[in-house]
Order: C-alpha cells, then structure tokens, then sequence
C-alpha cells in the first residue's frame, strides 16, 4: 500500500465551496460499491432483485430519519452496484420557493469537515452501517477480490426547482429498466 504523500496525492473536493450541507433542501444522492461490484442483487425484467445485502441497504437508507430526524426520503432505489436516493433535510426555518431553493451560508471554517445533520454525515453513517454488517454477514470469497464495499465519496446534487426533482425522481424509479445502458452496469456479475 503506498503511503499518502501530500506533495503527490492531491485530494480535490466534489463539494460546492462554502456551502452548508446541512441547510434545507432536496439532495439527490448516488453511492457506489468499490469497483462497481455488484454486491446488492441483480436485475431481472428490469425489476431489480435483491440478495441479502441489498435488503441490508434498503433497510439501512430507510432507516436513515430514525437517526437523522431532520430528514424526509423521497425516491429510492438499491441497485446492484449503487444506490441513488433523494433526501431533504427540513428544519425549523423555511427556504425558497416550496423549499426547493436552499440558502447559501458562509462555512465558518476553510476545511471541509462532516457537519452533523448534514448529508456527508447521513452518507457516512449509511456506509459505516452497511459495511459493518456486510464483513460480518457476508463471505468475502463469494465477491472476490473486493478490499471494501464502497468507493471513496459520493455523488450529491442539490435539488434547486420543481421541474428537477420530477426529472430526477423519473430517473431513479425508472433506473432498473434502464440497467443495461446505466453508466455503472457491469458485465453479469
């Protein structure tokens, strides 16, 4: 394993700058496995089929308001080797139109860090999670070679009007039948 040199290894962040991820808002997020193993099920006319681990996840996304009470879960799906999911973070202050334009606020420090409440925190908490019941529950040599069950980071796009979050959310009820030409499909698993 090499070890992290910080005049080579130059780690950018995918995040807005000086945005506040813990404001309210709609959150379209996608996290993928390590590798893009599908690790979660497959999908069968064009309906996706989870194994055991898969419904881990599902119950581990679902269960993301009993830990963040802040949240509401809007459109999901577990897919084999991803998950793609809407949050919106509600609070006691209301924001834009029909809350889908959340506010910029300054960050009070130049370092990205995990802000509780927020959805770096919320994606953490769900990969921890499903990571620790995945090395306890599953055999490793059933999904050979895999080192870990996520990629580093995530994806996250902030959901700024009405007409958006219908697009997306087609998109995520739709993404099933649309296995075999999704940009993370890999070959039979």
């Amino acid at each position: 394993m090499t070890k992290h040199n910080p005049k080579t290894h130059h780690r950018r962040s995918i995040r807005l700058k000086e945005y506040d991820y813990s404001q309210e808002g709609f959150y379209f997020i996608t996290i993928c496995t390590h590798n893009h193993v599908c690790l979660f099920g497959k999908i069968s006319d064009n309906k996706m089929v989870l194994n055991n681990a898969g419904k881990i996840a599902k119950e581990f996304w679902l269960d993301i308001p009993e830990h963040y009470p802040n949240t509401r879960l809007h459109e999901y799906v577990v897919m084999p080797n991803h998950v793609h999911g809407i949050i919106q973070i509600v609070n006691d202050v209301g924001v834009g139109v029909q809350d889908f334009e959340p506010l910029q606020q300054p960050k009070q420090n130049k370092y990205q860090k995990t802000i509780p409440r927020s959805i770096g925190s919320m994606v953490r908490g769900f990969k921890i999670g499903v990571t620790k019941w995945f090395r306890k529950n599953v055999r490793v040599q059933d999904f050979e070679p895999i080192p870990s069950v996520w990629q580093r980071n995530y994806y996250e796009h902030i959901i700024r009007n009405e007409q958006s979050y219908y697009k997306i959310s087609e998109y995520i009820i739709k993404n099933p039948s649309h296995w075999l030409t999704d940009k993370y499909y890999e070959q039979d698993f």
